[in-house]
């Protein structure tokens, strides 16, 4: 039986964004890490389209970490893409600011962020 798909959004909050910046960036880290996830296997992607978009959405309290776990996820080949911001309005240009992961199966995904915290 496989397990359920989802998709999690991993937010910093140590650049302390507004509301609607972090509303943006999470949008951005879903959507490219949607598209990685349908390159790697159109079915899986397919398959969370079909059964409602599941997302949880996460906090680190710095880039580092933010890019620990972004490149954690990529040794395991789970689909994943990093947010660079522009710095066109709040924080610095090049600032990594989100992380999005997946769609893919829940258990490989929690196997690295189940000691996060909901943001």
């Amino acid at each position: 039986m496989q397990s359920e798909i989802k998709q999690a959004i991993v937010i910093r909050t140590d650049l302390e964004m507004s509301r609607g910046k972090i509303a943006a960036q999470a949008a951005h880290a879903s959507l490219m890490s949607y598209f990685e996830a349908e390159r790697q296997d159109r079915q899986v992607a397919k398959e969370w389209l079909d059964t409602g978009e599941k997302k949880i959405v996460l906090k680190v309290g710095s880039e580092e970490a933010l890019v620990k776990l972004f490149g954690a996820f990529k040794y395991k080949g789970v689909p994943c893409a990093l947010v660079s911001d522009a710095g066109l309005t709040e924080i610095p240009p090049g600032s990594k600011t989100a992380l999005g992961v997946g769609p893919w199966d829940s258990k490989e995904i929690d196997q690295f962020t189940k000691g996060l915290k909901l943001l």
